[in-house]
């Protein structure tokens, strides 16, 4: 039963690590891709929706999804797919793209946005913070009252108070 206690917080918090990770990772190819300075014209040759939820009470949220093709400075064809983007792209329109080369090219269809990619990344990271020191808070409140100890934490078991006997009382105030 006490696995329970920590299986469960520490799966919660590998999973909002792991998405910290992944978080940063995208924020910092973001800027890379901003901050190289290369873009191209770039085809839209398809695009998509996906959707999720709705079973149940819950809402059906719907991903747009672009599929882009542009020519890199060395002559490589370069598709990637890109989530979120304008509605108002279809398929067959031009756009521009910011990329990075690299053996893996990294490409956006984002308009450069440092302050926005930043903003977002500094308030996911800090509810994702927030969710592990709950998660740490849990367990060591746990761990506290499940090893005996008082609820206010000290660690010692609390002390039972029992009014004095008349043998413990100066015997002018012996009743």
């Amino acid at each position: 039963m006490d696995l329970m206690f920590y299986a469960v917080p520490g799966l919660i918090m590998a999973v909002a690590l792991f998405v910290s990770v992944r978080v940063v990772r995208r924020a910092l190819d973001l800027r890379r891709v901003w901050n190289s300075g290369l873009t191209a014209e770039a085809r839209c040759l398809r695009t998509y929706t996906t959707t999720s939820g709705g079973s149940g009470d819950s809402s059906v949220h719907t991903t747009l999804h672009h599929v882009y093709e542009f020519t890199a400075r060395d002559g490589r064809a370069v598709r990637f797919e890109e989530e979120d983007g304008p509605g108002t792209t279809v398929e067959g329109d031009i756009v521009v793209v910011h990329y990075a080369e690299g053996e893996m090219v990294k490409a956006t269809a984002r308009p450069p946005g440092h302050v926005r990619n930043t903003a977002s990344t500094v308030a996911l990271l800090a509810f994702l913070a927030v969710v592990v020191v709950f998660c740490v808070g849990f367990m060591t409140t746990y761990t506290e009252t499940s090893s005996g100890g008082d609820s206010f934490g000290s660690g010692r078991p609390s002390v039972v108070h029992e009014p004095p006997s008349p043998d413990d009382m100066p015997y002018d105030r012996v009743p």
